[in-house]
């Protein structure tokens, strides 16, 4: 992938550049999610959570549930699936952003979970990009500084590498566990205050 001839664009070039395909999609729009914590200061329960106050960051996402759903039920035409690797023991950032798109997951995005233990033995003995897939149009590596601020992204047209990448992602999203279950399953990695209480958060 680093060795791929890409266009390396700045975050907001990125951003202007990835939505006019978006716009175009027809099949299958794939996000592979790998790194472990992000920084999303524009977010007001992320900074909250950043912060530690987890109640008021589980309370602003819930209350912004009508919102964080309105992107996936505009979708027409096209699905959206997302693989995201998760290590353990969880980070404290992969326990909120679970939490955060569950509400996604709910609204129709297929959101799969694989643990990071597994990779070796699909395939996988090396670290996995953080991958944007847009049909066979376009491949974006996203790119990010060594605490999660986004950077930009390196853009791929190359078709027989961002098939293989795809088939890659897919393989990836045949093993992992819906969101939903995973999340119910495997407490830990919900936010503090819901770890005990044994209520479904589906």
């Amino acid at each position: 992938m680093a060795e791929a001839e890409a266009v390396t664009l700045t975050s907001e070039e990125y951003l202007s550049d990835f939505w006019p395909y978006f716009q175009r999609l027809q099949d299958v729009f794939w996000k592979l999610e790998t790194y472990q914590s992000f920084r999303e200061p524009d977010d007001s329960s992320w900074r909250a959570f950043d912060s530690g106050d987890w109640n008021q960051a589980i309370r602003l996402i819930d209350e912004r549930r009508e919102e964080i759903q309105e992107p996936v039920k505009q979708v027409h035409g096209f699905e959206m699936r997302r693989v995201r690797i998760v290590e353990k023991p969880f980070t404290p950032y992969i326990q909120w952003e679970l939490y955060y798109i569950r509400h996604r997951a709910q609204a129709g995005e297929d959101i799969r979970v694989i643990d990071s233990d597994l990779l070796p033995a699909h395939g996988f003995t090396y670290r996995l990009p953080e991958l944007v897939i847009l049909d066979s149009m376009v491949m974006y590596e996203v790119l990010y500084t060594p605490d999660g601020t986004l950077t930009g992204a390196r853009k791929i047209v190359d078709r027989a590498l961002i098939e293989s990448c795809r088939r890659d992602v897919e393989s990836l999203f045949i093993v992992g566990r819906d969101l939903l279950p995973y999340l119910n399953e495997e407490r830990a990695v919900l936010p503090p205050p819901l770890q005990q209480s044994g209520t479904p958060i589906a």
